[in-house]
């Protein structure tokens, strides 16, 4: 079953000059290039009320675009008993240590086998309603491969609360990583706007085009001949901001073949990252929580392996 979902968009100056199915990806969020591309040449899209079946056309500066997208209708999230670790749960919150290798919530061609299907049938309605049935109770998100903890609202004002912190950049996030390479300096603070890459619509990308403001500090916990411990603390919450900034330093996750080197070291498969530490206060009582989780077997393992393999820098 499928929704119809129109846009329209009038071309700025900086679109200017470029092809159609490049600005409408970029315009367009959670859409492919190549999907845009399909759409154009099979159905068409509007400019100034003419109907353009070219992907290479070139948009000018006032041009009005018009187009329509066919979009599946919202997912049914089913409730699933998957074990889930809670570290900690009131009437208004639940924490929980989310294993690597968990989708946070269902999406197209991943509807089960999610934290949200698991919530679902742990907690039932107790959960909040803000982001919509796919997304009930949550409130931030962390990748697939991150594991660590995810803070959950069981209602729709401590979601709100918890929002406004995180508008703010007043909730604490600090997580562990193993990077590519010695990083020289004990700390630093990446500050570097994160968007869409142009040329990859999979990854994001340090940009000035279509971009927010992203910040990231880091700590060196210990250093390795051909890899560095770190301690990262998020500024803002950017989809993959730790990924990119590091991968941008030219210090990329080990595990990460989506922005460091395809070739697995040590089979590993996916990033080394660990969301470990995480504070806020309580939407209700307006009380300093702060919660920290250990590193997984994994992790803590391969810290051990490298401990063994190479001499300490």
């Amino acid at each position: 079953m499928y929704d119809s979902k129109s846009y329209v968009f009038k071309i700025e100056s900086k679109d200017s000059n470029s092809r159609i199915d490049s600005v409408l990806a970029n315009l367009i969020e959670d859409t492919s290039r190549s999907s845009i591309q399909k759409l154009i040449e099979e159905v068409g899209v509007k400019v100034n009320g003419q109907i353009i079946k070219s992907k290479k056309y070139k948009l000018k500066e006032g041009d009005i675009v018009e187009l329509i997208i066919e979009q599946a209708a919202p997912l049914a999230v089913l409730p699933e008993n998957i074990p889930i670790e809670i570290v900690y749960e009131d009437d208004d919150i639940l924490i929980v240590n989310k294993a690597k290798g968990m989708v946070v919530h269902p999406a197209a061609g991943n509807s089960s086998g999610t934290l949200v299907n698991a919530l679902i049938y742990h907690r039932g309605d107790a959960l909040s309603s803000i982001n919509g049935e796919i997304r009930r109770g949550i409130v931030h998100r962390i990748d697939k491969d991150t594991s660590g903890l995810l803070l959950v609202a069981k209602n729709d004002d401590s979601h709100r609360s918890l929002a406004e912190q995180l508008a703010a950049h007043t909730v604490k996030r600090a997580y562990r990583a193993i990077v590519y390479d010695n990083i020289i300096e004990d700390s630093g603070t990446i500050d570097q706007p994160i968007g869409r890459d142009p040329s990859n619509r999979l990854r994001m990308a340090v940009t000035q085009t279509n971009s927010k403001e992203a910040v990231t500090h880091f700590h060196v916990l210990e250093r390795f001949k051909k890899f560095t411990y770190i301690e990262a603390r998020l500024l803002t919450g950017r989809t993959h901001q730790i990924r990119v900034h590091m991968a941008y330093i030219k210090h990329p996750l080990l595990g990460d073949n989506l922005y460091g080197p395809k070739k697995s070291f040590m089979g590993i498969k996916g990033q080394m990252l660990h969301a470990k530490t995480l504070g806020f206060n309580h939407p209700r009582t307006g009380e300093y929580l702060e919660f920290d989780s250990e590193l997984p077997r994994d992790f803590q393992e391969l810290l051990n392996q490298l401990n063994k393999r190479f001499i300490t820098a």
